[in-house]
């Protein structure tokens, strides 16, 4: 009942990160749904690997490999798109990416690319597909990706979030500019979902403690920063896109739907140890723990 109602079965969509981690994700579940799939990607190894799955699946998967850096090379996906799918009706921008700096460690360039990167390729993006979305005579749907940063003060990563905060209110605003035309926007806001990307945006040191910290380490540090308990899962975020894209939304658009557990509605209240429950800051046996470098149970 759900799938006839998702009415996603036939329809074709294009994904720019669609190879590998959550884009991969995204592309496996749009894929079961029987949607068919143009893919962009930077990485070559990850297009193979995807395609292949969605192929078993019995859909269809057209693949380019490219950098979203490089509008040359986007403009050369949505021509193929055009010339080879007779429709589009679904895109799902999920590329991005950042390395963590201090604001003032930043260049001129590395500021355009992290600019280009997370907000400027989603323009020329959008304004690509619509036409491809109106030539099949049913409107469409877009799914942003952006990131908690964009409503955060997130230090280490100004650029970036600055990026994602203009791109929320680029969704907002097409929602309103193109839904006379047929056409839904929204976006899926993440937080700390596991994935190489977000591996990769920390600073190497930090990075290092995470990879060396134990399972039994990270889940009660989860536990203390997500309300429900565990970051959300790449699948969690890819169910996010399948409903936001198929008629089960059919009467939302501009919204943002953030996939983290809780931690936005959160707030920065974080359950503390030590029976101690949830505040904005440690106190007692927690605030000794950190600051005084010493066992609180001794």
């Amino acid at each position: 009942m759900l799938d006839k109602r998702a009415n996603l079965n036939g329809k074709t969509a294009a994904l720019l990160g669609g190879g590998g981690g959550i884009g991969r994700a995204v592309t496996m579940a749009l894929a079961q749904m029987g949607v068919n799939v143009a893919l962009f990607d930077k990485d070559g190894d990850a297009l193979l690997e995807t395609s292949a799955a969605v192929e078993a699946l019995g859909v269809r998967c057209l693949t380019q490999q490219g950098d979203v850096l490089s509008s040359d090379d986007v403009r050369n996906f949505f021509d193929r798109v055009g010339a080879e799918c007779d429709k589009l009706d679904i895109l799902v921008n999920v590329a991005g990416g950042v390395k963590q700096r201090d604001f003032m460690d930043g260049t001129d360039d590395i500021d355009a690319q992290e600019i280009r990167r997370n907000y400027g390729y989603v323009i020329q993006s959008i304004r690509l597909a619509v036409p491809l979305m109106e030539r099949g005579g049913r409107g469409g749907s877009i799914v942003n990706f952006t990131t908690i940063e964009a409503y955060r003060g997130a230090a280490g990563y100004a650029v970036y979030a600055g990026a994602k905060a203009a791109t929320v209110n680029l969704t907002r605003a097409l929602a309103t500019e193109l839904g006379p035309r047929g056409i839904r926007i929204n976006e899926v806001t993440p937080d700390t979902t596991p994935s190489a990307g977000n591996m990769n945006a920390m600073r190497p040191e930090l990075s290092a403690r995470l990879a060396d910290m134990k399972p039994e380490e990270f889940a009660p540090a989860m536990a203390l920063y997500v309300p429900l308990g565990a970051p959300p899962a790449m699948e969690d975020l890819a169910d996010a896109v399948v409903f936001l894209v198929s008629d089960l939304a059919r009467s939302i658009t501009g919204v943002a739907l953030k996939v983290d557990g809780g931690t936005s509605a959160a707030m920065g209240f974080l359950n503390w140890p030590y029976g101690e429950g949830y505040g904005p800051a440690p106190i007692g046996l927690s605030a000794k723990a950190l600051f005084r470098d010493i066992d609180p149970i001794a």
